[in-house]
């Protein structure tokens, strides 16, 4: 029916292409494309025999010229960024020129300041629209699936949504004394950065951890989680009217705080170049090399993801709270396609946005956060292809 490019050839390219492969009704070709072209045909190779014909290339997704030769040879019908997402206005340029529709899981970074907002990829919505094209943003789990959940929620149990609490918590243990379950320079970007939240029309800013609270999570137990800043938090304050307060919390572990304090301290998280023998480096990026490949994480990861929204709002005029969320297990997972669970999360959710793109239920020129689009294919799809959904009628409430 339809045919695929996927950039990045890591831990969430390898979800989404397992489940492209899997859901061969919509997707009947797949292009697998990145800077390491051995990456791409190990994947390839893992895939094969599975009656979903698949080429790779190499590509530089920061060259806008070499991508759009690429996707004009390849003629893929949407082009998945699963790359990062300092390339998301390369590719998203890309697409326009060759004609083709978009979709991402995380927003714009500028590499060379640690600040990541939608404003530049919103700036895009006349383009995309103009050519009669479609860009999905953010159709990973958070943001993505926290948006459809949102949606979901205001459409079937609310009247009016006014507070939303989003909360990530990943049980999971690889066994090194510090890691990180996504690449690490996004990872520690987001985390070192100042919280954010969203109350009565404003951001409040924290500083970094400020805000703490302690959450019993179903799979996992009680987990302390910290207040960060998460890109979902301006489009769903945007899109969901009505809405008065929007924060998001991640739990993390005693052992991972420590280390990332320890790392800050001596300068390795910064961003700012250094001249090390003669040449600059960003400490970041050299902390980046010496730790563990995330991808690599898979097969040493036990334990569980709960990730999900608390709603709190009115429904029929009474008050109303109201929880969703899903579970996630590693090793399962890892079974299945042969990544951990947070990249299990991410990638299933891009797999599903490409296919209602492609299926007509999302192809809608423009540029447009998830929660602006009906939720309720999607939903049937979290349940059909692996991230199945549990509702909680009468959840506990963060303080």
């Amino acid at each position: 029916m339809a045919k695929a490019m996927i950039i990045g050839a890591g831990g969430v390219a390898q979800v989404a292409a397992h489940k492209c492969v899997e859901n061969k009704e919509v997707f009947t070709e797949l292009c697998i494309a990145s800077r390491t072209l051995a990456r791409c045909d190990e994947l390839k190779a893992k895939l094969s025999g599975r009656g979903v014909p698949i080429t790779t290339a190499q590509v530089d997704a920061d060259n806008v010229p070499e991508l759009v030769a690429l996707i004009r040879k390849e003629k893929p019908d949407i082009v998945m960024n699963l790359a990062l997402p300092y390339q998301d206005l390369t590719i998203m340029d890309a697409c326009l020129e060759a004609g083709v529709h978009y979709l991402d899981t995380a927003n714009y970074e500028p590499e060379d300041t640690a600040k990541f907002e939608y404003k530049w990829q919103w700036a895009y919505q006349e383009r995309f629209r103009e050519k009669g094209l479609t860009a999905i943003l953010g159709s990973g789990f958070d943001p993505g699936v926290t948006g459809v959940f949102s949606a979901y929620a205001l459409k079937h149990e609310f009247d009016e949504i006014n507070e939303i609490d989003i909360l990530d918590c990943n049980g999971g243990d690889h066994g090194y004394p510090f890691a990180t379950n996504f690449n690490p320079e996004i990872n520690i970007r987001e985390v070192t950065a100042k919280g954010r939240y969203y109350e009565e029309g404003r951001f409040v800013e924290t500083e970094p951890m400020e805000i703490k609270r302690e959450y019993d999570f179903e799979g996992v137990g009680a987990r302390d989680m910290y207040l960060l800043y998460h890109e979902e938090l301006e489009s769903l304050a945007r899109h969901i009217p009505g809405i008065r307060r929007i924060r998001f919390f991640m739990t993390f572990g005693e052992s991972y705080l420590s280390h990332l304090r320890c790392l800050q301290n001596v300068g390795m998280t910064s961003i700012e170049p250094i001249l090390f023998e003669g040449r600059e480096i960003i400490p970041l990026q050299f902390l980046k090399a010496v730790l563990p490949d995330p991808a690599s994480l898979g097969p040493r990861t036990v334990g569980k993801t709960n990730i999900g929204c608390i709603f709190k709002g009115k429904k029929d005029g009474k008050d109303k709270v109201w929880r969703i969320y899903n579970i996630c297990d590693h090793q399962e997972a890892y079974r299945e396609v042969g990544s951990q669970a947070v990249s299990y999360t991410t990638g299933v959710p891009a797999m599903i946005g490409a296919s209602l793109v492609l299926t007509g239920e999302w192809e809608k020129p423009g540029v447009w956060n998830v929660e602006q689009l009906d939720p309720d294919l999607f939903m049937e799809g979290l349940n059909r292809f692996g991230l199945p959904w549990i509702v909680d009628p009468a959840p506990s409430l963060v303080p």
